[in-house]
C-alpha cells in the first residue's frame, strides 16, 4: 500500500513538473509573439504593403506547423502505452465545434488588428492593445468565475493604468506622416475593438476546458490551437478572394521597398512570429488561466512599444518610461500571488497525508 502512496506522489510530481515546464516554454513562445508579430506586421507595411486580409492571414496561416508537436507526441504515446487507444487525432466533435467557433471569432480579431495596425504606429498600437488585459479579467470572472486576490486585482489596476497613462497622452501626437484623423481614430478604435473581443476570446477557451468531457492533455491542446487557426485562416482567406488580394500580391512585391525577395520573407516571418503568439497563448490558458495569458500578454506590450522606438525610430514620451514601470511592477504582482499561492497549495498536500496518518 505504501508503494502505490509511493508511485501516486511520485507520478503528481512529475506531472506539476511537466505542467511548470510546459508553462515557461509556453509563456516564452508567448513573449517572443508579443513582440515580435507587430513588429514584423508593422514592417510590411512601413515600406509599401497595403494589403489589410493578407496580414490577417499571416496572422494564422503558419498553423502546419502544429503538427510537428502533434505528430512528435502521437509517436511518443505510442511508444509509452503501447495500446490501441493512441489516435493520431483525439478531438471529438463537440470540442471540435467550439474551436471552430472560436477559429471565426480570432480570423475577425486578425482583421480588426491588422487594420487598426496598418494606420497606428506600433508603440501607440500596443498601448491600446494592452487594455485587452481589463476585458480578460471581466470574461474570465463572468464565464469561468475567476477568482481574484487582492494581488491580481493590484496587477490588473497597474497594468491598464500604464494603458491609461499612455492613451492620455497620445491624442494623435504620433500620426503618421501624411494621416486624417479620420484615419487615426479608425485605427484607434480598430485596435481597441480587437482588444474586446480577444480579451473575450481567452476566458472562452478556458470555459472550453473546464466544460470538456474530454480529459484535456496538451496533445489535445495542439489540436484545437490546430483547428482555430485553420478556421482563422479560412475566414481571412474569404476575404483575401473578395479584396482580390491574390491578384495584387506579384506587383506589391515587385513595388515593396525592401526588395521582391525581403518582401516574402517578411511575409513567412509574420507569420512564424504570429504562431508562436498563438500557439503560447492557449498553452498558458491551459497550463495555467486565461488571465495569466492576458497579463503575460500586458506585460510585454511595454517592450514591444520600446523596441519600436529602437527599431522604428518612433517618439518615447516619459509617460511609455512610467507605462512600462507600472506594467513590469503589475507583472510582478500577479506572479508574487502565484508563488503564494502554489506554496499554500504544496503545504496543504503536505498536510494532508499526516493527518491522515496521525488518524489512523
Amino acid at each position: 500500500m505504501v508503494h502505490v502512496e509511493t508511485i501516486t506522489k511520485e507520478e503528481q510530481s512529475n506531472k506539476r513538473s511537466m505542467k511548470k515546464l510546459l508553462l515557461i516554454l509556453n509563456s516564452v513562445l508567448l513573449a517572443i509573439g508579443t513582440c515580435g508579430g507587430p513588429l514584423v506586421m508593422r514592417l510590411y507595411f512601413i515600406h509599401g504593403g497595403k494589403r489589410v486580409w493578407l496580414s490577417s492571414f499571416l496572422e494564422t496561416s503558419a498553423f502546419p506547423i502544429i503538427l510537428i508537436p502533434i505528430t512528435i507526441s502521437y509517436i511518443h504515446n505510442g511508444y509509452r502505452y503501447s495500446n490501441n487507444n493512441n489516435r493520431f487525432v483525439s478531438m471529438k466533435l463537440p470540442i471540435f465545434c467550439a474551436s471552430a467557433l472560436i477559429g471565426i471569432l480570432t480570423g475577425l480579431d486578425d482583421y480588426l488588428y491588422a487594420c487598426g495596425i496598418k494606420r497606428l504606429p506600433v508603440s501607440t498600437s500596443s498601448l491600446i492593445q494592452s487594455s485587452h488585459l481589463a476585458f480578460t479579467a471581466v470574461f474570465a470572472f463572468i464565464l469561468v468565475k475567476h477568482k481574484f486576490t487582492e494581488y491580481s486585482v493590484n496587477s490588473i489596476v497597474l497594468l491598464t493604468l500604464g494603458s491609461v497613462v499612455l492613451a492620455l497622452n497620445s491624442k494623435g501626437g504620433d500620426r503618421l506622416v501624411g494621416e486624417s484623423t479620420k484615419e487615426y481614430i479608425i485605427g484607434f478604435v480598430m485596435i481597441l475593438a480587437s482588444a474586446a473581443l480577444y480579451g473575450f476570446v481567452l476566458p472562452l477557451l478556458e470555459l472550453v476546458y473546464k466544460k470538456s468531457k474530454q480529459v484535456i492533455t496538451y496533445s489535445l491542446v495542439m489540436e484545437i490551437q490546430f483547428v482555430m487557426c485553420f478556421f482563422a485562416t479560412l475566414f481571412c482567406l474569404v476575404g483575401m478572394f473578395i479584396d482580390n488580394d491574390f491578384k495584387v500580391i506579384p506587383r506589391e512585391a515587385r513595388d515593396f521597398k525592401l526588395g521582391e525577395t525581403k518582401y516574402y520573407i517578411v511575409l513567412v516571418w509574420s507569420a512564424i512570429m504570429w504562431q508562436f503568439f498563438f500557439l503560447g497563448a492557449i498553452g498558458v490558458i491551459f497550463c495555467s488561466s486565461s488571465l495569466l495569458s492576458g497579463i503575460i500578454i500586458a506585460a510585454f506590450l511595454p517592450v514591444t512599444e520600446i523596441l519600436a522606438v529602437i527599431v522604428y525610430k518612433e517618439k518615447f514620451q516619459a509617460e511609455k518610461g512610467i507605462a512600462l514601470v507600472l506594467s513590469l511592477w503589475g507583472f510582478v504582482s500577479y506572479f508574487y500571488d502565484e508563488i503564494k499561492e502554489a506554496r499554500k497549495t504544496k503545504n496543504r498536500e503536505t498536510e494532508l497525508p499526516q493527518s491522515l496518518h496521525s488518524n489512523t
